[in-house]
C-alpha cells in the first residue's frame, strides 16, 4: 500500500503539467494545482494515499529543496549600490531617471508589508480567532517568489524595471520572514540555544563561499558527464548547512535557503541550475506540493465553524498586508500595473508551507489554524495571477527604441541608417562635412557639427547613444573617437578602419576595451569567399524578401531546447552557432545554449520578431 501511494503521487506529478498544456490551464500556477490534487487523494475526498516514513523523507526534502532553489532566484544586482564615479553618460542618464528607484520603490512597498502584517496579527489577537502575533505577522508577510517569478518570465518583464521591483519585493518576501521564522523557532523551540549561535550558519556560509568562490573558473577542465561536480557541490551546500542549522537549534529550511544563496554567489553556469531544477521541480518538490494538500483535511475544517470564520478573515489580512504596495508602485508606474503588482505579490504558498511546517513542530499552531492558513494562501494564488494577467500592460519605458548613431555620412552609412531607421531603432547620423550633410539630409535624419572636437560632439550628445558607429574614412580619427566613446560610457561602439596599420598596432587596445571593428576589405573578402563556397550567399544578402542575421540568444525559454523544436523554426534557417569562441555546424539534435550567438537566414518581415524573441532577456 505504501508503495502504491508513492506511485499514484509520481502518476499525479507527471499527468498535472501535461493536462494543464492539454487544457489551456495558465491562470493557476502549477503548485497550486499540485496543492489542490493532493486535497482530492487525501482524506479529504478519496483517501487513496496513505501516509508512511518514506513519504515523509520525501517531503522533507521537497521544502529544503524548495527552499534552497528559492535562494538561487534571488538577483543580488538589485541590492548593489549604482557606482559614484559615473561615466558623462551614466550620469546623464542618472539624471534623466525617474525619481524614485526600482530599489527605493521595493523597499517603501515592503516596509509597508511589514508594519501591516503586525497590525493584521494584532487585529486577529483582539478578535480572538488566533493568538499568537508574531507567527501570524510572518506568514502575512511572505510572497511566494517562485510563483512571481514565473508570472514575470510569462510577460517577459524580469529584466523590466516593474518586473525588478516586484521582483525585489518578492526576494525581500522571502528572505525577511525566513529570518523572523529563524528566530521565532529559536524562541519558543524546546531544543533552542542561545541565538547567537545561529550566526554560526552565517560563518558557516560564508567559509564555504570563501573555500568554493572559485569553483566555476576551472569546472570546464574537471567536470565529465559521469561525475557531474557541480551537482555534488549543490548538494554537498545543503547537506552542510541544514545540518549545521539544525545544530545550533535553528530550522534545516533556513539552512537550505542560505546554501541556495552561496550557490548563486559562485555565479553558476546556466546548466547548473538547469540541471539542479530538474531534480527539484522533476522529482521532491511535486511530492511536498502533493502531500501538502494530502495532509490538508477539508472535512475536518468545514466541521469547525470557528475555522470557516477564519479562512475569509486570513484570506482578506493578505490582501490587505500588501495593499499599501500600491501607493509604492503608482509612484513611477500606472495605476493599473500598481494594482497589478500589487495583486501579484499578494500570492504565497512556498514560505507558508514551510513556516506552517514549523509552527506544527513546535505545537503553536493546531491543525484547524494551519489548514486556514494553507487555504487562504492557495486562494491568493488563485486570484493573484489571474488579476495581474488581466490588468498589466506595458510602460511607456519598455517601449523605448534603441538608439543608434552614426558618425560619417557616406554610400556605407547612409544606406545602413536608412534600413535601421524601419525597424526598432532611433537612428541619427552626424557629420561636420555640408557638402556630404547636403547630399544625404534628405535621405535619412542628419545632424551639422561645427567640428568633430569631443567638446563639441558631447555637447550636441552624440554619444548619448545605445550604439556609436564610426563610420569616417580617417582611421586615426575614429580610433580616438572610439576611446573618447568608450571612456564616456556608450554601451557599443563600433568602429570602421581602413587603414591595416593602424589597425593592427591598436587592435588588441580597442579590443580590450569592448570596441568591435570592421573594415571593407575583410568585409569584401568574406563575402566573396561566402560567394564561392555558397553560390546563394550573394542572392541571400541582396534579397528583397530575406537576409542574414544574427542575434544573442538571452531569452532562458528556448535555452537546452534542440533546434527542430525551436517553435518557429519553419520560418528561419539557422546556418551557425557561434559558442565558446568556436563556431557550430548545427543540426536538427543541437540544443540552443544561453549567450549563443545565433547566425540565421529569414524573411525580412518575420526576422525583427524572431531577434526579439530570442534576444529579450528572460
Amino acid at each position: 500500500m505504501n508503495q502504491l501511494s508513492l506511485l499514484i503521487i509520481l502518476l499525479a506529478a507527471l499527468v498535472i503539467p501535461l493536462a494543464m498544456a492539454r487544457f489551456k490551464i495558465t491562470f493557476l500556477p502549477t503548485a497550486v494545482v499540485e496543492i489542490i490534487v493532493g486535497v482530492f487523494l487525501g482524506p479529504s475526498l478519496f483517501n487513496w494515499i496513505t501516509d508512511f516514513n518514506t513519504l515523509d523523507i520525501l517531503q522533507n526534502v521537497g521544502v529544503i529543496f524548495l527552499l534552497f532553489l528559492s535562494g538561487m532566484e534571488i538577483d543580488f544586482s538589485l541590492f548593489k549600490k549604482k557606482p559614484t564615479n559615473l561615466s558623462p553618460l551614466a550620469q546623464k542618464d542618472e539624471q534623466n531617471q525617474p525619481k524614485y528607484s526600482v530599489l527605493r520603490i521595493a523597499g517603501m512597498g515592503y516596509a509597508s508589508i511589514v508594519a501591516m502584517s503586525f497590525g493584521m496579527g494584532y487585529v486577529l489577537k483582539i478578535s480572538g480567532l488566533f493568538s499568537d502575533i508574531w507567527l501570524a505577522a510572518i506568514l502575512f508577510m511572505t510572497i511566494s517568489l517562485g510563483i512571481v517569478i514565473a508570472g514575470l518570465k510569462e510577460k517577459e518583464l524580469l529584466s523590466k524595471p516593474f518586473g525588478q521591483a516586484i521582483l525585489l519585493i518578492a526576494a525581500l518576501g522571502e528572505v525577511v520572514p525566513m529570518i523572523g521564522l529563524t528566530f521565532y523557532a529559536s524562541a519558543y523551540s524546546p531544543h533552542s540555544k542561545s541565538l547567537w549561535l545561529i550566526l554560526l550558519i552565517l560563518v558557516v556560509a560564508a567559509l564555504l563561499f570563501w573555500r568554493f568562490k572559485a569553483f566555476f573558473r576551472f569546472f570546464d577542465q574537471i567536470n565529465k558527464s559521469t561525475t557531474q561536480v557541480d551537482i555534488r557541490l549543490s548538494f554537498f551546500m545543503i547537506v552542510t548547512l541544514v545540518t549545521v542549522a539544525e545544530s545550533v537549534g535553528a530550522e534545516g529550511i533556513l539552512g537550505a535557503f542560505l546554501a541556495g544563496i552561496v550557490i548563486k554567489l559562485l555565479e553558476p553556469h546556466e546548466e547548473t541550475k538547469v540541471r539542479l531544477d530538474s531534480i527539484g521541480y522533476g522529482f521532491f518538490i511535486p511530492i511536498f506540493f502533493i502531500m501538502s494538500g494530502v495532509n490538508l483535511n477539508l472535512r475536518t475544517l468545514i466541521t469547525n465553524p470557528q475555522t470557516l470564520m477564519l479562512i475569509p478573515v486570513i484570506f482578506i489580512g493578505y490582501i490587505l498586508a500588501k495593499a499599501l504596495i500600491f501607493f509604492a508602485l503608482k509612484l513611477r508606474f500606472k495605476n493599473t500595473n500598481a494594482i497589478a503588482g500589487t495583486a501579484m505579490s499578494v500570492t504565497t504558498i512556498t514560505v507558508v508551507l514551510a513556516v506552517l511546517q514549523v509552527a506544527s513542530h513546535l505545537n503553536r499552531i493546531t491543525n484547524q489554524q494551519s489548514g486556514a492558513f494553507l487555504l487562504s494562501a492557495v486562494l491568493t494564488c488563485v486570484f493573484g495571477p489571474m488579476i495581474f494577467n488581466k490588468l498589466y500592460s506595458a510602460e511607456a519605458e519598455d517601449l523605448k527604441k534603441s538608439t543608434v548613431h552614426f558618425i560619417g555620412t557616406n554610400l556605407t552609412t547612409v544606406p545602413v541608417a536608412q534600413q535601421l531607421a524601419k525597424g526598432w531603432y532611433k537612428v541619427t547620423m552626424y557629420t561636420n562635412n555640408q557638402h556630404n550633410y547636403r547630399a544625404f539630409n534628405s535621405e535619412t535624419t542628419i545632424h551639422l557639427l561645427k567640428s568633430m572636437d569631443p567638446k563639441v560632439m558631447i555637447e550636441n550628445g552624440v554619444f548619448d547613444a545605445d550604439v556609436v558607429v564610426l563610420g569616417q574614412i580617417n582611421s586615426e580619427k575614429n580610433y580616438e573617437l572610439a576611446k573618447i566613446a568608450k571612456k564616456y560610457g556608450v554601451p557599443r561602439v563600433i568602429v570602421r578602419f581602413e587603414d591595416r596599420n593602424i589597425l593592427d598596432e591598436r587592435r588588441d587596445e580597442l579590443n580590450s576595451l569592448g570596441v568591435e571593428l570592421y573594415n571593407t576589405p575583410d568585409v569584401n573578402i568574406s563575402m566573396l569567399r561566402s560567394l564561392i563556397e555558397a553560390p546563394s550567399t550573394m542572392r541571400m544578402m541582396t534579397s528583397t524578401e530575406s537576409s542574414v542575421y544574427e542575434v544573442a540568444l538571452r531569452n532562458s525559454r528556448y535555452a537546452d531546447i534542440q533546434v527542430r523544436n525551436v517553435p518557429f523554426i519553419d520560418k528561419i534557417t539557422i546556418t551557425q552557432i557561434y559558442r565558446d569562441k568556436r563556431f557550430i555546424r548545427p543540426s536538427g539534435g543541437t540544443s540552443l545554449k544561453l549567450n549563443d550567438r545565433i547566425i540565421f537566414t529569414s524573411s525580412k518581415t518575420e526576422a525583427p520578431e524572431v531577434r526579439r524573441e530570442l534576444g529579450k532577456l528572460n
